[in-house]
């Protein structure tokens, strides 16, 4: 295997076992993004005005064949966050309709949902999914139980944040498409782990930040809006909302500029897919995973921990998710607050792993990339052998 954490410029005391949360991006793509901030200092009308749009359509382009649908269905925007707001903002609901999300669902895309009912009377519904998780028809059939004739949105991710599932979007999809419901996927974790086929999956909407597993810039990020959509989305962000250039009009322009701001973040993507393809898609998929699934068996055997989901690629992509030892007690904290082990291990032993509640016990997710190394994962575990007496 080649040796791949020379292609990041990672701090080399630190083992960084935390993608998932924060995926730094290879130096070639740093370079890259250095370089057309270069040319927009260099002359901001000639790149803003004159040429954006052009390399912009050039980046969704390379976007839409990753993903398996047409640039016209694609737009910019900095993060998944920000494309589930314009998801919010766009849904017309009623006193009484309903939400549906699941037990599943990262906190800050519950927090934009529960402020949006609340904002027209309408109600936040969640599918509560029992862990742990044994088959995709468990998923599928959990959310289609909670579906009323009041139900006007589907949320899910394609894998989820906390415990790092893979769920069965395209049947998911499928079910929705028979009760007649839309569906909006949460999918910053699935770009580059795995395959995505947009149009394949059926989804509404899809939402996606590129810094993820992809390793593109920070603030680098996509909505996919199906047609039967277009006219209606509505930006999280409204400016201008028209061609610098005297394009055709377009659903797009009210993304393409939302104020002054430096684009390399975007046009910097199309680096990011053309260092996987030299990797390799499939080497990255297949080592990252056979890594997190070693690290699962591994934790199993230490520690008694248990996975969320079954330790196989049908559920498990670059991240895996288990339990902690039940004498590491989570504190009834703020949710953001970092675990007293997480920054035991951090400060001490220079780990950088999330630890959370979860289903009222410690859980730790592990992740994988490229750069990782399977000693960094013995490393976490003496640690955590160590520090469990202290804690």
């Amino acid at each position: 295997m080649e040796d791949w954490r020379s292609a990041w410029a990672l701090d080399p005391d630190v083992s960084y076992l935390n993608h998932g949360s924060f995926g730094p991006a290879p130096r070639v793509v740093q370079e890259a993004q250095r370089q057309w901030s270069a040319r927009l200092q260099a002359n901001p009308m000639k790149l803003l005005v004159r040429d954006r749009e052009q390399i912009l359509d050039q980046t969704l382009d390379r976007l839409a064949s990753l993903l398996g649908c047409k640039n016209g269905d694609l737009v910019p925007v900095d993060n998944a966050t920000v494309g589930m707001n314009c998801v919010a903002r766009t849904l017309d609901l009623q006193p009484e309709d309903e939400i549906l999300l699941n037990s599943h669902e990262y906190g800050a895309v519950q927090r934009i949902w529960q402020q949006r009912v609340s904002e027209c009377g309408a109600r936040l519904t969640i599918a509560n999914l029992l862990t742990p998780i044994e088959s995709a028809e468990q998923i599928v059939n959990t959310i289609e139980a909670a579906i009323t004739p009041r139900t006007r949105l589907i949320v899910v991710s394609h894998v989820t944040s906390a415990t790092a599932t893979v769920f069965p979007v395209d049947a998911i999809c499928r079910m929705a498409r028979q009760h007649r419901v839309p569906v909006c996927i949460d999918g910053p974790h699935a770009v580059a782990m795995r395959p995505v086929a947009l149009r394949e999956i059926g989804c509404d909407f899809y939402t996606a930040s590129c810094h993820k597993w992809l390793c593109a810039p920070f603030g680098a990020g996509f909505l996919y809006v199906h047609p039967r959509w277009q006219s209606r989305i509505r930006p999280a962000i409204v400016s201008w909302g028209g061609s610098t250039s005297d394009r055709p009009k377009s659903w797009q322009d009210e993304f393409f500029w939302p104020g002054t701001f430096d684009p390399a973040r975007f046009f910097a993507i199309p680096t990011a897919i053309d260092f996987f393809e030299q990797a390799g898609w499939e080497l990255f998929r297949s080592y990252t995973n056979d890594m997190v699934i070693r690290g699962a068996e591994l934790f199993r055997e230490r520690f008694g921990s248990e996975p969320v989901c079954p330790l196989n690629r049908t559920f498990l992509g670059t991240m895996v998710t288990l339990s902690l030892p039940d004498s590491i007690t989570v504190p009834e904290t703020w949710l953001g607050t970092p675990h007293p082990l997480q920054m035991r291990l951090a400060e001490k032993h220079s780990i950088e792993v999330p630890v959370f509640k979860w289903n009222q016990r410690a859980h730790i997710r592990l992740s994988c990339h490229l750069y990782n190394r399977w000693e960094e994962y013995l490393k976490l575990a003496d640690a955590i052998d160590e520090e469990i007496p202290l804690l």
